[in-house]
This record gives C-alpha cells, sequence and structure tokens, in this order.
C-alpha cells in the first residue's frame, strides 16, 4: 500500500530524528524534519501542511507542548500529533497541549505504526 502521508518530525536530536524517519519510511511518508517547536510552528505559518506530526517534548527554543498548542490555535484540527518523550511527565503535558497521541521513548514501530496506519486510513 502507497500512501503520500506528509508527516512533520520534530526532535533536536540527530540520531532520534534518523531512527523516526526510518519508521515513518515505512509507510512511505514524506517527511519533513524539525529540529524544535518554533521550526515546527514556522512551517505551519508558511501553510505547510501534515497528516501527522511526531513532536519531542523538550527542546531548545520551544517545547514540544508550547508548538503543539501553537498549531492548534493556528486551526490545525485535522493533523493527528503524537508527543514522544521519556519523561514520566510528558503524556500530561502533550494531552493537555492538544495532542492527539503519545509515544513513550525509546519509540518502538509497533507503537507508532498502528497510529500512521490509522492516518492512513481516515
Amino acid at each position: 500500500m502507497t500512501s503520500s502521508l506528509k508527516a512533520l518530525l520534530v526532535d533536536y536530536m540527530a540520531v532520534e530524528r534518523m531512527v523516526v524517519s526510518s519508521m515513518l519510511r515505512n509507510f512511505h511518508c514524506e517527511i519533513t524534519l524539525a529540529k524544535n517547536g518554533k521550526e515546527a510552528v514556522d512551517m505551519f505559518l508558511e501553510g505547510n501542511e501534515f497528516d501527522i506530526v511526531v513532536c519531542d517534548k523538550d527542546m531548545p527554543i520551544m517545547t514540544g507542548p508550547e508548538a503543539v498548542i501553537k498549531i492548534r490555535a493556528m486551526g490545525a484540527t485535522d493533523v493527528k500529533i503524537v508527543g514522544v518523550s521519556a519523561d514520566d511527565n510528558a503524556m500530561e503535558a502533550f494531552m493537555s497541549a492538544g495532542a492527539d497521541d503519545f509515544v513513550p521513548k525509546p519509540m518502538r514501530l509497533e507503537v507508532l505504526g498502528p497510529m500512521i496506519e490509522e492516518v492512513i486510513n481516515r
């Protein structure tokens, strides 16, 4: 099955971006990378549209939950936003910010995969 799912991957750590990119490529996603929440917000401000956003929590300049709040405030309600973190309190921070889902780090394809499939099958 081929999909042209547009994914925005937001993480300041290059190795994490590589790992998650390989997971997203399994689903034939078109991947855009951002290093922090501000870059992610700027992409939405520039008019880019995404089907799914996979966003880390703790990043310099703007955190994941701060970015989620701003993205949702712009009216981006159709995009699925998945928060990612190893922090114990991260799920609550992301969900209260408006994220749709949360995946603990280290991320596993068995957990992220069904979330991507859900977006593909919408």
